[in-house]
């Protein structure tokens, strides 16, 4: 929950030049609150930067006041959207089940989900992280026919390292990136090779490099280094 029309668009402006020419070389994406989700359309049309969603709905539409729905995201012309963000599993109470149904919805709308999984400290530490993170990817799963797994991203976030001063070594990552990436050949062997698979566990400058050399690791989920154009575009440079 960051940003105003003046700051959104001086680091869009920011990013957009700084990728010229460079692009090409990895997806770029920005999520932004929904409030901008114009702005992000009007300054970013026709640039290789995507944009989309941070939430959704998991309802089409009716008397649910305050919530955005999928189709009013599609209006806005994202290209996708963020489900099951750590954030808000721990401070909205979302359960597996509501991010499949948000998952469902976003491609419904002909949208790209990005679907976040990741373990608390405590979970980490009670050797409970691959019974975690596959059951929070199984429920989406469960609901997508082979066909809508292709479409999907996941983004993998250990909550116990984002904003903590605690780490993940590039190791410990793709130990578990490689978990979920054999949880989605069980689901169809080609969603396996295709379906991009984000660490959002504080990837920044210094790190991201050796980070995005893991096999399984495919990119990330940046979060305080995307206020940032110079430290994004770092990462970029690094993908």
């Amino acid at each position: 929950m960051n940003g105003s029309f003046a700051a959104n668009a001086a680091l869009l402006a920011e990013i957009k030049a700084g990728l010229a020419g460079q692009a090409a070389d990895c997806d770029v994406l920005v999520c932004a609150p929904a409030p901008y989700l114009l702005q992000c359309a009007d300054v970013l049309a026709g640039s290789a930067v995507a944009w989309g969603a941070q939430d959704v709905s998991a309802h089409d539409v009716g008397a649910y006041t305050g919530e955005v729905s999928a189709s009013m995201l599609a209006d806005c012309a994202c290209q996708y959207v963020i489900v099951g963000h750590s954030e808000r599993r721990a401070y909205h109470l979302e359960s597996n089940e509501l991010v499949a149904q948000k998952a469902q919805q976003v491609l419904r709308a002909g949208l790209r989900p990005v679907i976040c999984v990741g373990e608390t400290l405590q979970q980490r530490e009670l050797g409970q992280t691959n019974n975690v993170v596959t059951a929070q990817l199984q429920a989406v799963l469960d609901v997508l026919e082979a066909a809508d797994v292709l479409k999907i991203v996941v983004a993998y976030e250990p909550v116990w390292a984002i904003g903590t001063g605690k780490t993940a070594t590039p190791q410990m990552a793709q130990d578990v990136h490689a978990v979920l990436r054999a949880q989605l050949a069980a689901k169809d062997v080609i969603a396996a090779e295709r379906v991009q698979i984000l660490y959002g566990g504080s990837m920044k400058p210094d790190n991201a490099k050796e980070l995005l050399a893991m096999a399984d690791i495919d990119g990330g989920l940046i979060g305080g280094a995307a206020l940032k154009s110079a430290d994004f575009l770092a990462i970029a440079r690094a993908a």
